[in-house]
């Protein structure tokens, strides 16, 4: 088992997944910015359709993954596992998504991380032969996360210096044990870094201290990235 490590947070897979598919979703706001020409599609409508911006999420998360699925030619239950995970409780905006998709389910929590926990338990599943084809998928709402952590928009409060932005967006990435890549070869688990930082809505600062150095190990640095490549 230990035979896959790389120093202390590091393990390299064994038979590397490969990235078959991807999509993404952005709202307004992020059609704005300097990424806009990245994303699959951009909506004007902060509800995406639906009702509440809760139901929102679930519906960018419903977009994704069917045009992930669909690109890859895969229907959903050739998925042998979904990865996913919001900002909401309980996870609900995944949960209340995957409804219609016959395929198992882990609910996530990793905030910021998700996509990139998602991405590394669906690689080991894989490696480890217990998945052929699993979706990591991730979603935020700039107004659901508002209304979870702060004050809800409709209330008109003023926001503090350090307050955060959250996207409204949703992003999916189907692995899978075989395929053209680019591949997942390695995987790097981070750790807690706690620097004290009392302003709950200054997240960037409480972020901030994830610079990659992860300990003084004897190897060199750079085994201690995720590598990407494509042959």
């Amino acid at each position: 088992m230990n035979n896959k490590r790389v120093g202390r947070q590091t393990v390299a897979l064994s038979h590397p997944p490969a990235v078959l598919s991807f999509a993404n979703i952005g709202g307004k706001q992020e059609g704005e910015g300097p990424l806009a020409e990245w994303f699959d599609e951009l909506s004007e409508d902060s509800y995406f359709g639906a009702e509440t911006w809760e139901k929102a999420e679930s519906a960018m998360q419903q977009k994704v993954l069917s045009r992930a699925l669909n690109r890859a030619n895969l229907r959903p239950e050739d998925l042998d596992y979904v990865l996913a995970g919001d900002l909401l409780n309980q996870c609900i905006g995944s949960a209340f998504s995957l409804r219609d998709f016959p395929v198992p389910f882990y609910g996530l929590y990793g905030a910021c991380s998700t996509m990139g926990e998602g991405l590394a338990l669906a690689a080991m599943l894989i490696d480890g032969g217990y998945a052929d084809k699993a979706a990591a998928l991730t979603s935020s709402h700039y107004c659901a996360a508002e209304r979870q952590y702060r004050m809800p928009v409709s209330y008109g409060s003023q926001r503090t210096p350090t307050a955060q932005w959250t996207a409204t967006a949703s992003g999916c990435t189907i692995l899978a044990s075989q395929g053209r890549g680019p591949y997942v070869t390695h995987i790097t688990c981070g750790k807690v870094v706690d620097k004290g930082i009392t302003d709950a809505a200054n997240m960037g600062a409480a972020m901030a201290p994830v610079d990659g150095k992860l300990g003084p190990y004897p190897e060199e640095p750079r085994q201690y990235k995720v590598q990407l490549f494509s042959t």
